[in-house]
This record gives structure tokens, C-alpha cells and sequence, in this order.
């Protein structure tokens, strides 16, 4: 929901290291108003079945900044776990390596009051990109 004196955002995950979403990773949104300004935590979700987060809290009037922080660690453990399960069961070579070289993302950017933020993740085990979708 964005206004004139509020900025929204929302987000979504794609782990490219599978060409899947990226489901049940928990995502924290904070906030400042000024660069000067403490972060205020203002909530949190996970990623549903599709790689989108859906219910992120809107954010306060005055806000200037948003800190979106992506739990990955957990993430790539578990799917690193399903993965060594389903390898076992077919005889599969054994993965090299476990979990994850950026065990969280953090992704902060400024807002202009009325503008809609979407804020794709691109996740693989090892690396991360991330730009202003639409």
C-alpha cells in the first residue's frame, strides 16, 4: 500500500543454482528516517512456496532508508540437507560442499515517499544479486 507520504516495499528470492524460488527463507525489514538515524526493526516474514514475501509491514511516515535482511543460512542447510537425501537414495555423487558462503544477505537502499519498492533477490550458494524490479 504506498501514499504520497510512504514508500512500500516488497521482495521475492529466486535461487539460481536451482532455477527455483526460494521458499522459507525469513526476511527482517527495518527503517530509518536520515542517514544519521537509527534502524528501527519493523517486522518480519518468510518466503512462501513462490520465493515471494507477501506481508512485509508497510513503512512508517519519514522513512528514508530500508534494511531488508534475508536469513540464508538456514535456507541452504536445510536444502542442502533434502539434497544429501535424495542423492543418497539415487547413488548420486556427493556435493562438495554444505550451506552457504553468505550465511545472510543484508540489502539497504533509499526510498522517496510514494514510490513502490521491488526488491528481487538472486541467490546461489555462493554469490547474490539484487536490483529495483518492478
Amino acid at each position: 500500500m504506498s501514499t504520497e507520504t510512504t514508500a512500500s516495499v516488497s521482495t521475492h528470492i529466486l535461487d539460481t543454482s536451482i532455477g527455483r524460488p526460494a521458499e522459507g527463507v525469513a526476511i527482517t525489514l527495518s527503517a530509518r528516517s536520515g542517514s544519521d538515524a537509527g534502524w528501527a526493526a519493523l517486522g518480519g516474514s518468510a518466503t512462501d512456496a513462490d520465493g515471494r514475501c507477501k506481508d512485509l509491514p508497510a513503512l512508517p511516515e519519514g522513512t528514508t532508508h530500508v534494511r531488508l535482511d534475508f536469513e540464508t543460512e538456514a535456507y541452504f542447510l536445510i536444502r542442502h540437507s533434502s539434497k544429501k537425501q535424495a542423492e543418497a537414495q539415487q547413488d548420486a555423487p556427493r556435493v562438495r560442499d554444505s550451506g552457504a558462503f553468505f550465511p545472510e544477505v543484508t540489502i539497504t537502499f533509499a526510498v522517496t515517499p510514494g514510490e513502490h519498492y521491488h526488491v528481487p533477490l538472486l541467490l546461489n550458494p555462493f554469490g547474490y544479486s539484487v536490483y529495483r524490479g518492478s
